[in-house]
């Protein structure tokens, strides 16, 4: 008798894999025999563990620390957007842009750290240190003597947060019920509110406390509002990381742990959750074990967790991702569609405070005040774009897919919609149309990314779309310099490349409403 004929019958799977099925409507979002068979097949238990505890307290702590880490992730960008112009003001840089270069590699060296890291080392220290580092680095730049100084320092605190997004939504997505995957999307609703709190600070700060655009010497004493401004978002970064670190234990993903080998612990993490969440689960090993076909070993010993190691190393999680035509195509769309936004975004908007102002000087009104005043308007524009992103995700025959091409398309074309301004107040209507649109793409694109990833490639899935996107999010500045900023290049260029990113979302194989990740 084999060990599948020995199980209680409701334990009997017919084919590995068949034995549970996951989320809503028994579907999962990467189809039957994508991926290895008995990952597969323990993954769905997993899910069906994680449903049946459902949506509890834990999830609901995990949601709110999670959110610091989106957070950080549109609020440092965000930063030195705002601080470019007074920066470029004190120090006058021959290349200006080279400050988005410094944070565009630091953001692209995170990714690559933070991503394919957590797929060997595991979440939890990667989770916990990227905001402490941030912050750290942060309020360190604002001691900043010269333009090289800062330029290393905004690189530094980017190392910390170009791992945020790649680790937090993985971790969270692991813990996620499939019937609340849409909280996924919602998440970006910090995204969007921590670009309103960076303005909203920036406004008194740097309008009242900076050199104006017209001054002709600009000194350290009459400039210090961009360094008041990187303690404050320093300090903020240092108190979200405080709160993660000290008041919220996070535990390792059960997925991530079984894809190691570890089925004990990812059991144990299971029944944990549970007990957290006030509920029991019926979950044991022996459930897991009931989908290893006949003399499987797991390879759990000091060595073979060494060689799994140098395995992660040696592409393996890599090579799973393209294992078959359908997957190879749908990771390959996504690093493209990833790539052209990592273009298309900084392009415009890291250089937006700069354009108000250059461009507002030519319409007579481009004093600091107004431009942060401005910019404040445009981000309060992008938190109502974050819900209804959320909404749209879950419309029938519409889903993640419409609702990420749809947004995408409109944000290039109201980005060729601003090259028609002729006044401060139609560009800045068209700026609020395209932070509010940029928003939903962001909220969507955020959640539908990692659902397209099994558990133990998740990570480094999330890291190559990240790399992609950070490598052309590097020749943003790089074009800046060659493209003169006070013409209306960078933005044909950007909204060209928006739209041609939401044509591609359309080609995507998989759609992942109402389905379970695994």
């Amino acid at each position: 008798m084999s060990k599948k004929e020995g199980k209680d019958d409701k334990q009997q799977p017919s084919a590995v894999g068949d034995d549970i099925a996951v989320g809503i409507n028994d579907v999962s979002t990467i189809p039957k025999g994508t991926i290895d068979p008995i990952y597969e097949a323990k993954a769905r238990v997993l899910n069906r563990a994680i449903q049946d505890i459902g949506m509890g307290w834990y999830q609901w702590q995990l949601f709110i620390v999670v959110g610091f880490g989106w957070a950080s992730d549109n609020l440092w960008p965000i930063v030195t957007s705002l601080i470019f112009t007074p920066i470029a003001n004190e120090f006058l840089p021959s290349r200006p842009p080279l400050l988005s270069l410094a944070q565009n590699i630091g953001l692209l060296a995170g990714a690559i750290f933070w991503g394919f890291g957590c797929d060997i080392f595991g979440r939890r220290w990667a989770f916990n240190l990227t905001l402490g580092l941030t912050a750290v680095w942060g309020m360190i730049a604002a001691s900043a003597p010269n333009f090289a100084a800062i330029g290393v320092f905004a690189a530094l605190w980017s190392f910390g947060v170009g791992g945020n997004l790649p680790v937090d939504s993985a971790i969270f997505l692991e813990f996620l019920p499939g019937s609340h995957q849409y909280l996924l999307t919602i998440l970006s609703i910090d995204w969007a509110v921590a670009q309103v709190i960076a303005n909203l600070v920036a406004w008194p700060l740097l309008g009242y406390l900076t050199c104006q655009q017209t001054d002709e010497n600009c000194t350290r004493g009459e400039n210090m509002g961009w360094r008041y401004f990187m303690i404050t978002m320093g300090g903020l970064t240092l108190i979200m990381f405080i709160l993660r670190f000290f008041c919220f234990t996070i535990y390792e993903s059960p997925k991530y742990l079984m894809g190691k080998g570890l089925d004990d612990e990812a059991v144990r993490v299971v029944h944990e959750v549970a007990r957290r969440n006030k509920k029991t689960s019926s979950l044991s090993v022996e459930d897991l074990k009931a989908c290893e076909p006949d003399g499987y070993e797991q390879r759990t010993t000091a060595s073979e967790a060494l060689k799994r190691k140098l395995e992660a190393v040696n592409l393996t999680h890599i090579k799973a991702l393209f294992a078959t035509k359908k997957l190879a195509y749908s990771t390959a769309a996504l690093m493209v569609v990833w790539a052209f936004i990592g273009l298309g975004y900084p392009l415009y908007n890291a250089f937006l405070p700069y354009i108000q102002t250059t461009r507002g000087v030519d319409f007579g009104d481009g004093s600091t005040y107004i431009t942060y005043r401005n910019s404040l308007i445009i981000a309060v524009l992008g938190v109502p774009g974050a819900l209804i992103g959320g909404a749209l995700v879950e419309l029938p025959n519409f889903g993640r897919k419409g609702a990420l091409s749809l947004s995408t398309i409109l944000t290039g074309v109201f980005l060729y919609c601003s090259t028609t301004a002729t006044n401060s107040s139609s560009l800045l209507g068209w700026n609020c149309a395209y932070s509010f649109t940029s928003n939903v793409m962001y909220a969507v694109l955020y959640a539908f990314t990692p659902e397209l990833f099994p558990t133990k490639d998740r990570g480094t899935g999330n890291a190559l779309t990240a790399t992609s996107n950070r490598i052309f999010g590097i020749m943003a500045p790089i074009i800046a310099m060659f493209a003169d900023l006070q013409t209306s290049a960078p933005v044909y260029t950007s909204g060209a490349l928006f739209i041609a990113a939401g044509i591609i979302v359309l080609t995507l194989p998989f759609e992942s409403r109402g389905k379970a990740s695994l």
